[in-house]
């Protein structure tokens, strides 16, 4: 609780433990928790210093070149769970790439935004007319699901259904991206030369929901073998390459 909040007792109680923090968590980094920025600024405050570890500078490289001066089509895909986190990221993504495809539970604010109904599904209230500013200023840059799968429970062996966007209702529990979310999205990403994926598209730790988010990792790796140049941030989404089993691949 500390850690999210970025207690700053916490952060220099942390920063009393060493004289040098390397932080190599590039999954983490864009977070303003105690143990990143807090403890950062911790360590500089005692007069010792803060790096970036080689994970991470390997990690800023390969964005970079992706970023920077990309063979096109660039197309960016973004997911997990709130759009707080990564406001930013989208912003900034909308004026340099070619598609920006959101899935995750954070599709379901933009969701929102489009006055659709999300069930019980996490939506982030304060952010709903953010998203809207986001949905008007992407125009068709910016993909959202067109489908769902949905269950009444976020546990293994749950009942799961395939509903259009426009068919949720009081209940449902949005847990994945839909077949036919998943199968434009993965045209999307076989047309792309350079590929930027952070966030998975669903639950994808309960296997049965986890077909999205194994999807595109497997369109994400066939493109890197047709030579697109890909890289994967954060941790869930490199769980998710080793999950598919398409690690070597990207």
């Amino acid at each position: 609780e500390g850690d999210v909040a970025n207690d700053p007792e916490l952060a220099m109680a942390w920063a009393e433990l060493g004289e040098l923090f390397v932080n190599d968590a590039f999954g983490t980094t864009h977070r303003a928790h105690a143990s990143t920025s807090g403890l950062a600024q911790a360590m500089v405050a005692r007069g010792y210093e803060a790096v970036s570890g080689l994970l991470v500078a390997r990690e800023l490289r390969f964005l970079d070149e992706a970023l920077r001066a990309p063979e096109r089509p660039l197309t960016a895909i973004l997911g997990g769970a709130k759009i707080s986190g990564k406001i930013d990221v989208i912003d900034a993504f909308l004026s340099r790439v070619d598609r920006l495809l959101i899935g995750g539970a954070m599709a379901n604010t933009f969701m929102r935004a489009l006055g659709l109904e999300t069930g019980s599904s996490l939506v982030e209230e304060d952010r709903v007319a953010l998203a809207a500013e986001l949905i008007e200023k992407g125009g068709e840059q910016l993909v959202l699901p067109v489908d769902y799968i949905v269950s009444r429970d976020i546990k293994a062996g749950a009942e799961t259904r395939v509903l259009d966007r426009s068919k949720i209702s009081n209940g449902d529990r949005i847990v994945d991206i839909g077949p036919k979310t998943r199968a434009h999205f993965t045209e999307v990403i076989g047309w792309s030369k350079s590929i930027v994926w952070n966030g998975p598209m669903g639950v994808f730790e309960i296997e049965s929901f986890s077909e999205g988010t194994v999807g595109i990792a497997h369109a994400v790796a066939d493109a890197c073998d047709r030579g697109a140049l890909g890289v994967i941030g954060g941790g869930d989404s490199g769980a998710a390459v080793e999950q598919a089993g398409v690690a070597s691949r990207v």
